[in-house]
C-alpha cells in the first residue's frame, strides 16, 4: 500500500528535493543534440530526458502522494503514461507543433493542480483520474514539439520516436522504483521522525508554490501566444522552418558565392545555435557588419549562410522562434540572438 500515513515521509523528502531542483530552472527540460543519433541511442536519450525532468517527476510524486493505495497508484500512473505516449507518438509523426512555452506553463500548472487537490483532500474523487490522463496528453505534446525541433531525418524516424518513448517509460519506472524503495525504507524510521499529515500538507503547499513560480517565470521569459511580434523592422514568430541534417557542422559564416549550407544547419539547431540566412545581394557594408556579428564569439552560437530564394532580406531561426526582416536590421538580429543566449531553454537544448 502507498497510503500517505505510512509512506508520506519519503515522498515528502523527494518532493522537497524536486521542488528545490525546479526552483533553479523554471523552464521545462529540453532535449539535447540528437539529430545524428541512432534509434538505440534514442532509448537512452528518452530515459535521460525523463530522469532530468524535474517537472515530470514532481507530478509523478504528487500523484503517488494522492493515490492512497498501490493499485490506484498503478492505475493513475498508467493513465498518465498512456496520455503522454499517445500524443508523443502521434504528434511527432504527424508533424503537429504547439508553442513549447505554453505547454511548459500548463505543465507547471499541473503541479499547482495536484497540490491544491491534495490540500483539499480531493484525491479520491472520480474526476482526478481523467485529469491525470489529460495532463499526460499535454506532457506528450511538449515532448513531441521538442523532438520535432531536432529535425529528425525521415529515414528511421518512426524507430527513433518509438525508442525515445520506450526510454521515457523506462526512466519513469526507474524513478517510481526509487520512490517506492524510499517509501518502504521510511517505514523503519522511528515514529517521531515521520512527518505524517502536517508534512504531507507542507509538501503539497510547496508543489503549489513551485508551480505558480515556474508558470509566472515562463510567462515573463517567453511568448505563449504563438503570434508574431514586432521587433524593429522585423517580426518574431514561432518557428516553423525545418532543416535537414545529412552533412557535417557548417562553418561559422558562408559567403554569398558559396553553396548554401542548409543541410548542415539541421545538425546545429538542436545544439542551441541561431541560424542566420541572408539575401546574397546585401550591400557590402551590411554584409561586413553581418559577418562580424555572426563570427563574433560574444554573439554566442550563431552560424550564417546565403539564401538566394528567400523573400525576407534577413532571417534568423533558433529552436523555438524565427525572426524575419524585410529590411537589413542588425540591431534586431542582435536583440534576437541576445535574447536566445539569455534564455534558459538555450542551455537545455544545447
Amino acid at each position: 500500500m502507498l497510503a500517505p500515513r505510512r509512506h508520506g515521509s519519503a515522498l515528502i523528502s523527494l518532493t522537497a528535493l524536486l521542488v528545490a531542483a525546479g526552483a533553479t530552472s523554471a523552464s521545462a527540460h529540453g532535449i539535447g543534440p540528437a539529430a545524428d543519433k541512432s534509434a538505440p541511442e534514442f532509448l537512452w536519450l528518452g530515459t535521460e530526458h525523463m530522469l532530468l525532468g524535474w517537472d515530470h517527476l514532481l507530478f509523478v510524486a504528487a500523484v503517488l502522494l494522492l493515490a492512497g493505495s498501490a493499485r490506484r497508484a498503478a492505475a493513475l500512473i498508467s493513465l498518465f503514461a498512456l496520455g503522454h505516449s499517445t500524443t508523443l507518438l502521434i504528434a511527432t509523426l504527424a508533424g503537429w507543433r504547439v508553442n513549447p512555452v505554453a505547454v511548459d506553463v500548463i505543465v507547471a500548472l499541473s503541479l499547482v493542480f495536484a497540490g491544491v487537490v491534495g490540500l483539499l483532500g480531493a484525491g479520491e474523487r472520480r474526476w482526478f483520474a481523467p485529469a491525470v490522463a489529460c495532463f499526460g496528453l499535454v506532457h506528450g505534446l511538449g515532448l513531441a514539439t521538442r523532438l520535432q525541433d531536432l529535425d529528425l531525418p525521415d529515414d528511421g524516424k518512426v524507430a527513433r520516436v518509438l525508442a525515445f518513448n520506450v526510454g521515457v517509460e523506462i526512466g519513469q519506472m526507474a524513478a517510481i522504483a526509487v520512490f517506492v524503495a524510499l517509501a518502504a525504507g521510511a517505514r523503519r524510521l522511528p515514529p517521531q521522525l515521520r512527518p505524517e499529515g502536517r508534512g504531507i500538507r507542507v509538501a503539497q503547499a510547496a508543489l503549489v508554490a513551485c508551480g505558480v513560480a515556474a508558470a509566472a517565470t515562463l510567462v515573463v521569459l517567453g511568448d505563449t501566444s504563438g503570434t508574431a511580434q514586432a521587433q524593429g523592422s522585423c517580426q518574431v514568430r514561432d518557428r516553423t522552418e525545418s532543416f535537414t541534417g545529412d552533412s557535417g557542422h557548417p562553418k561559422d559564416f558562408t559567403e554569398p558565392g558559396e553553396p548554401a549550407p542548409e543541410s548542415g544547419f539541421g545538425n546545429v539547431i538542436g545544439d542551441g545555435y541561431v541560424i542566420v540566412q541572408y539575401r546574397p545581394q546585401l550591400p557590402a557594408a551590411d554584409m561586413d557588419a553581418l559577418r562580424d556579428h555572426v563570427t563574433d564569439p560574444k554573439s554566442g552560437r550563431v552560424v550564417g549562410g546565403p539564401a538566394p530564394d528567400q523573400k525576407p532580406v534577413l532571417k534568423a531561426v533558433h529552436a523555438y522562434l524565427t525572426l524575419t526582416c524585410t529590411e537589413f536590421d542588425l540591431e534586431a538580429l542582435r536583440e534576437f540572438t541576445g535574447a536566445w543566449r539569455a534564455d534558459p531553454r538555450m542551455r537545455q537544448v544545447g
